[in-house]
């Protein structure tokens, strides 16, 4: 990395805390204290942030980008054997110009992922997003890359979160049990291709709906823009080895609005974090005594997060059929 890098973004390193992260005294430690302290000042700067120290191997980070480059590059053809339809959960290879973000058409290719869950599990709101994850045909070795990173990426994301809540001034336990205990995860993987114009929207500018996002970027391309409190949009330069990390509207609901979910888009010139699906989320009674005044945004009173996703979902493939 050149020695005159400076990322517009705050690097978190969040070793200390996984040291610590199953310890309910943590926050005694000071090299917790100082990541804690850290998180708070991202989270209310900017909504966004780097994560290094994280423990997951930039080996296995590397090979999933590998393998997914490996997939995009396949035939068109090949491709569609895994297609994405609404019969088959909205899960599967979406092809360049199905996904639509706040009405207009992004340029870019995925495989859209959810944790799999037995049928009837969510009722008639989880119907919807019933069916099993559609993989390439080397789908043993894809799949098991992937079960592997999912699982990494999610402990993480609770432990992070743990950091986020003694942050907010609770346990480090707020998020967890009823609500974010059995989390939804959703998995993105997505390939922009290459254009011969300047900024093509990739995918364009919105807040994430979960709890908390992390993106494994590429490390050759600069793309993802975030909205700073400036209202300036600023690059996401990729630090190899590192997560983009980046708070969603479901943690905008229950830290009372304390924390904003941040726009951000991608302009062409990438496992997350969900609360539990079924989960009723409102802001949570201790945040809500520690911050009553905080006007900062509106804050809607309870949503479930279930059907906020739904809601993006069909939203976001509303011309799927047109694609078939």
């Amino acid at each position: 990395m050149a020695t005159n890098f400076k990322p517009h973004l705050p690097i978190i390193d969040i070793s200390p805390l996984l040291v610590k992260c199953d310890d309910p005294d943590m926050m005694d430690d000071t090299g917790v204290a100082e990541v804690v302290r850290k998180l708070d000042r991202a989270c209310r700067d900017v909504g966004f942030f780097y994560v290094i120290g994280h423990g997951i191997s930039e080996s296995l980070m590397r090979k999933v980008k590998e393998m997914t480059h490996r997939f995009f590059e396949l035939p068109y053809e090949e491709k569609l054997k895994i297609k994405i339809t609404p019969a088959a959960g909205y899960r599967g290879y979406q092809k360049i110009g199905v996904n639509y973000t706040s009405g207009k058409q992004d340029f870019h290719e995925a495989i859209d992922c959810y944790r799999e869950f037995k049928q009837g599990k969510y009722g008639e709101t989880g119907k919807v997003l019933e069916g099993l994850n559609q993989w390439p045909d080397n789908s043993q070795e894809y799949k098991g890359l992937m079960d592997e990173y999912i699982k990494l990426c999610t402990d993480l994301s609770r432990n992070i979160l743990r950091g986020i809540s003694l942050a907010l001034g609770g346990s480090p336990y707020e998020f967890e049990g009823e609500m974010v205990g059995d989390p939804f995860w959703v998995m993105r993987i997505i390939g922009y291709p290459g254009v011969n114009q300047e900024n093509v929207i990739g995918c364009g500018a919105h807040t994430d709906y979960g709890l908390l996002t992390l993106i494994n970027q590429d490390d050759d391309k600069t793309a993802l823009q975030v909205k700073n409190l400036a209202g300036d949009w600023v690059s996401a330069i990729p630090i190899p080895g590192s997560f983009i990390c980046n708070i969603g509207d479901m943690l905008k609901i229950l830290s009372n609005g304390v924390y904003e979910s941040t726009l951000h888009r991608v302009i062409n010139n990438a496992p997350l974090y969900r609360t539990n699906f079924d989960a009723m989320v409102e802001p949570l009674e201790i945040f809500k005594e520690k911050y009553p005044g905080d006007k900062r945004s509106q804050v809607p009173k309870r949503v479930v997060y279930g059907e906020h996703l739904v809601n993006k979902v069909q939203t976001t493939f509303a011309k799927l059929l047109e694609y078939s």
